[in-house]
């Protein structure tokens, strides 16, 4: 089953070229119920949220706390109370960060892992400097696996926090996060999961998983940009303090105090992403009329494909050769700059990314300045594939 014709701008050409488009690894594109969903809200709805006496902002209200609900049950969440709405996962993992202040200790670890976008990085190097928390980082393999040896020697009674990503975004490594979690609750660590490129691309369940935080932004899911989602356990988040002040999060406010309302509004300070919750919503509608096991199939089959017609190509050299892989392939063409491969793909109409990923400390590991990442999606097709790898093919002609 192809999913392709849902999706507009799949139709359209690049460089006189018809679109491949394998950029999904940073943002997706968006189907034609999303569109349609945002264009009616500004259209026929649009109005603040909560409180307002008027029919418009009950029914604006309505749609953003749908898809809420929708957030909730995509994930398996307990209760919609624990369910965020940030900007996306950059602003998730910095709320987290913000309100564990008071809780980490000087001395104290926060181990991350050295796959790491800098998104789950730099928060935590913050929080160190202003708690006296020490950085750790879980080693890698030259393949791009965890080492799970170095996790368990790291996790320790002194580890206050372990955040790591479920799926690389630079190599595609799949983190065993159920067994990760499961070690960091043995020491007492609290947990919080990178799920930027895992959301379309595996089952979510975080009570199963058992973590403490989750999180993950829309734009990766064929929703708009500037939504995300930070799921925390709900006991957890009565207990932390909010990380912005403001309209919408408070219960009663003097000139001297103010109290606070329960989670989730204490963390959604000032007028929320209205546009940008009802376009999650209307997503994860979306993918949940579609089989998706089969596209994820579908999906992992291309991939599959395209490292095969790849590795054909003299000078081509694969970066992460994990066992467990998700949507990427990360390579590079022996002699050439990775910013000279992408634009030359660019010039036949092939979308791909080339750099470092917001992954340096992962490229200083690997000793390589960056990579050309090519990143698929549920609607990509043979058609792309080929094109890759033709692609690809025509450019080591010209390096």
């Amino acid at each position: 089953m192809s999913i392709r014709k849902d999706f507009p701008i799949l139709a359209r050409q690049s460089r006189g070229k018809s679109l491949v488009y394998l950029d999904n690894g940073a943002t997706t594109q968006k189907p034609q119920v999303v569109i349609d969903a945002i264009d009616q809200y500004y259209q026929r709805h649009n109005s603040n949220v909560h409180r307002a006496a008027h029919e418009l902002a009950e029914e604006a209200t309505q749609m953003m706390e749908s898809g809420r609900s929708l957030c909730q049950g995509f994930i398996n969440a307990e209760s919609r109370k624990e369910i965020i709405f940030t900007r996306g996962t950059t602003e998730a993992i910095n709320l987290v960060a913000n309100i564990l202040t008071q809780r980490i200790k000087p001395g104290q670890d926060i181990l991350i892992t050295e796959l790491e976008h800098h998104s789950n990085i730099v928060p935590w190097q913050m929080l160190a400097a202003r708690t006296g928390a020490n950085i750790k980082a879980v080693a890698i393999s030259d393949d791009g696996e965890l080492d799970l040896d170095d996790a368990a020697a790291k996790l320790t009674t002194n580890t206050a926090l372990f955040a790591f990503t479920h799926v690389s975004n630079g190599l595609g490594t799949i983190n065993p996060a159920k067994a990760l979690i499961k070690m960091a609750q043995d020491v007492g660590a609290l947990t919080l999961v990178d799920g930027a490129q895992a959301i379309l691309h595996l089952p979510v369940d975080v009570k199963d998983l058992g973590c403490d935080f989750y999180v993950f932004s829309g734009h990766k899911l064929y929703a708009p940009t500037g939504i995300g989602v930070l799921y925390g356990r709900e006991a957890l988040l009565e207990e932390l303090p909010p990380w912005q002040g403001g309209g919408e999060m408070i219960e009663h406010v003097t000139l001297t105090s103010s109290t606070y309302q329960s989670a989730p509004y204490k963390f959604e300070a000032g007028t929320p992403n209205i546009a940008g919750a009802i376009g999650l919503g209307a997503a994860i509608t979306y993918l949940k009329q579609q089989p998706i096991a089969e596209l994820v199939a579908a999906e992992d089959e291309l991939v599959s494909r395209a490292l095969s017609g790849l590795k054909q190509i003299d000078g081509f050299r694969l970066i992460g050769q994990p066992v467990r892989r998700s949507a990427v392939i990360s390579f590079l063409i022996e002699g050439s700059h990775p910013n000279d491969v992408g634009t030359l793909l660019d010039q036949q109409g092939i979308a791909v990314r080339s750099g470092h990923h917001c992954n340096m400390p992962l490229m200083t590991r690997l000793e390589i300045p960056g990579t050309v990442r090519a990143s698929f999606s549920l609607y990509n097709n043979d058609e792309d594939v080929d094109r890759l790898i033709a692609g690809v093919s025509k450019a080591t002609t010209f390096l």
